[in-house]
């Protein structure tokens, strides 16, 4: 199954430019899925468990690191690269 994910990190820290930059940087290295950035959120595109087991170990990784950590997901139950804009 194919999915799509909007994608929103809010670090809450002074420096959370960084700490979003690099979490977007891990989501790309999934050759498997499509990453698109925007200035306020981030889509990935693909196969719903790549995406799940890719979200949860850099989710993990995050919160390890910066516990005062938001994320806001929003998921749809099919590819929507390339449609209405996304």
């Amino acid at each position: 199954m194919e999915i799509s994910v909007d994608i929103s990190m809010y670090p809450l820290q002074q420096d959370y430019e960084a700490p979003i930059l690099a979490f977007i940087s891990q989501l790309e290295k999934e050759e498997t899925v499509e990453v698109v950035r925007n200035e306020l959120s981030t889509q990935v595109h693909g196969d719903y468990k790549t995406i799940m087991t890719l979200l949860e170990k850099e989710m993990f990784s995050v919160f390890t690191e910066i516990p005062d950590s938001i994320f806001v997901l929003k998921f749809v139950g099919n590819n929507r690269q390339g449609k209405l804009g996304v």
